[in-house]
């Protein structure tokens, strides 16, 4: 299965999480690609089967900038990606109350409006409590390659 994992990140850690992502899902034998400055076009030529998005937050409760018109052409364009699975993983902080990763709360609503499937509850890593986020994906990373597979 072809997954195309998209990132957007503030400080970086966000694209951390999606590098390490890839490279847990190519070890489990899926066919995963990363690029955190791709482009819709980028997207389509590699034809996914799934997605992953991993974001973090802007503190006013965006998505990164680097993400943005990425998600812009997709909200534009609403590619023929129903029914395809998907996941996201939302990085923020909770001292952020109300914006607490509200970058991927965004990334859902578009998966709603995609018709993409999320396949597992967006894990949301709280930057107040982790400093190994990579690792504290591990667990549900594994949960989505099963998901994927089944």
């Amino acid at each position: 299965m072809k997954v195309a994992i998209l990132s957007g990140s503030v400080y970086g850690t966000a694209e951390e999480v999606a590098r390490h992502a890839e490279g847990v899902l190519k070890k489990a034998g899926l066919e995963a690609w990363h690029n955190p400055r791709a482009s819709l076009e980028d997207v389509l030529a590699f034809g996914p089967e799934s997605f992953l998005v991993v974001t973090s937050t802007t503190g006013m409760g965006e998505l990164p900038d680097n993400l943005q018109p990425l998600y812009y052409a997709i909200r534009d364009r609403l590619p023929a990606w129903q029914g395809q699975p998907g996941g996201v993983i939302a990085l923020g902080d909770s001292s952020y109350g109300d914006t607490y990763c509200a970058g991927g709360e965004q990334v859902r609503e578009l998966f709603a409006e995609l018709g993409v499937l999320e396949v597992l509850p967006m894990l949301r890593v709280d930057a107040s409590e982790s400093v190994t986020p990579e690792q504290d994906a591990e667990p549900w990373l594994a949960e989505l390659v099963n998901a994927l597979r089944s």
